[in-house]
């Protein structure tokens, strides 16, 4: 016969089992998309197929990132033999015929209620003629979202962490915010970790990208007390018959993300164009040993009389040479710069030299 203890623990595992994945299951960090109050974010690109209207039925999808420009555009004039122009007229067809659907797409999109955005693949090449590349391709408006999306660190092949910077700097002056940032966890690493080298990158609204249910101790990291966009769902952790989260009106292939906000939250903060507050530790210079200075014995014997300065005694216009050439070793000492401004300045006009004569350092 079952004991009480042993019913009572079966009933509660029972109950556990039989709980819906509620709200106070889920949290920032655990599978917050099973919180049906958080915002649905999707993103994708041209070769996805997507019925826009099937998906805004959906009321936690508030917002679409669709994918913008990618890397430089391709050559408007065909030059080689006749296979190379015809791959770059398939080419041109391509791009031309995928900017198009971004148009129509983001026509659709925001005629149906949802916030839309877009974003760029960083490839290796010049910053600023991507920034202006995607500037054309998206026209970004006002109320949408803009971001940057750096897929790793190999520098021949995507964009430089450097030249993520110089980016997102560009977008600012053009468009008068700055992009959100997409990196996976090894990318947001890099940057966390050297935060004092990139100071826009490492303050920038974080799309983190991770296919785990949970990120537990993975923030803070750096600046990131949080990600802003987390893209928990792609196609390798989504199947026909397992999946984090569907949305109607999408194939398995589409990327889906979660935001710690209510839909009604995220519509009031998008486009999400701001810089995070900066974290990283003011170190304060450690200050270098101010070499002593020069002994020079007094001689109260010598005549130091304005004459003396002038005309003076052999002896005393010695003793005077010596003491201005120890000071003037003394001063044109490589000193650290930072502690430079701490020593004191010869300022003793006796001992100054005419101005074309003295050592150019941060002392006079």
């Amino acid at each position: 016969m079952m004991s009480v203890r042993t019913c009572l623990a079966a009933v509660c595992v029972f109950t556990v089992q039989m709980l819906p994945l509620s709200e106070a299951a889920a949290t920032e960090f655990f599978r917050p998309w099973a919180d049906p109050k958080r915002a649905i974010v999707l993103d994708g690109y041209e070769h996805n197929v997507i019925d826009l209207q099937k998906v805004a039925g959906n009321k936690r999808v508030t917002a679409f990132i669709h994918k913008g420009s990618d890397g430089l555009p391709p050559p408007w004039r065909c030059e080689g033999n006749e296979t190379e122009k015809a791959f770059c007229r398939t080419t041109w067809q391509r791009y031309v015929i995928s900017k198009e659907l971004y148009q129509t797409r983001r026509a659709l999109a925001k005629n149906l209620g949802l916030k839309w955005g877009a974003y760029h693949l960083g490839r290796a090449g010049d910053p600023l003629e991507q920034a202006r590349h995607f500037i054309d391709f998206a026209d970004p408006q006002p109320d949408e979202l803009v971001a940057i999306d750096i897929e790793g660190l190999d520098s021949e092949k995507w964009m430089s962490l450097e030249d993520a910077e110089r980016f997102a700097v560009y977008i600012r002056s053009e468009l008068g915010r700055y992009p959100v940032l997409y990196a996976n966890d090894v990318v947001a690493r890099k940057i966390a970790e050297n935060r004092s080298r990139y100071r826009i990158l490492s303050r920038l609204p974080l799309w983190y990208a991770r296919f785990k249910p949970a990120i537990r101790g993975v923030f803070p990291k750096g600046n990131w007390d949080s990600y802003q966009i987390w893209q928990f769902s792609h196609i390798g952790n989504c199947t026909e018959k397992r999946c984090a989260y569907r949305v109607a009106g999408t194939d398995t292939d589409i990327d889906v993300n979660v935001v710690d906000m209510t839909p009604d939250q995220l519509r009031l903060a998008w486009p999400l164009g701001h810089l995070l507050e900066d974290k990283t530790p003011f170190v304060y210079p450690i200050p270098v040993a101010r070499p002593d200075r020069p002994a020079i014995e007094d001689r109260p014997d010598l005549p130091v009389t304005r004459w003396a300065f002038e005309w003076g005694t052999q002896e005393a216009l010695s003793w005077r040479r010596r003491k201005v050439e120890a000071y003037r070793q003394y001063a044109s000492l490589r000193l650290d710069p930072a502690s430079a401004t701490a020593i004191d300045p010869v300022t003793t006009a006796a001992f100054r030299e005419p101005a074309q004569d003295r050592p150019v350092n941060d002392l006079y």
